[in-house]
């Protein structure tokens, strides 16, 4: 019995901690629409450089005047690192107009395909799931 016990509780708890390590990382083509296309342009207000994707926040003012925050998640640190991005390359306070595909469940969340800056500069902000 004493066997039983100590060979499967470890295996009890090693399952139980790889389903939760599985389940905290998600498909973009679960949670996002890559066949639509939107267009934000706001405000960045937050942003998190951490993996598994880098994630922003920013203030989007639509046609009536009315402010809502987006919740915004690109490529993996990495991923951006290799187009040309820096940790420091989107900053709190910048204008910025992301071509992005937005969340199916309805609600203010989007995935990168790019980001434009206010002098022009485009970066490519998508994970190699989201490339047409």
């Amino acid at each position: 019995m004493k066997s039983i016990v100590i060979t499967v509780f470890p295996l009890i708890f090693l399952s139980l901690f790889f389903a939760a390590t599985l389940l905290a990382h998600h498909s973009y083509m679960g949670e996002y629409d890559l066949n639509a296309s939107i267009t934000l342009r706001g405000i960045v207000t937050k942003v998190e450089w951490s993996n598994p994707h880098v994630s922003f926040d920013m203030a989007v003012k639509d046609a009536a005047g009315k402010v809502t925050t987006w919740t915004v998640e690109s490529a993996s640190p990495g991923a951006l690192l290799r187009r040309g991005w820096a940790k420091d390359t989107l900053k709190v306070g910048e204008q910025i107009t992301v071509a992005a595909a937005p969340a199916k469940r309805g609600l203010f969340f989007a995935v990168t395909r790019s980001v434009t800056f206010a002098d022009g500069r485009t970066l490519a902000a998508d994970s190699d799931a989201v490339r047409p």
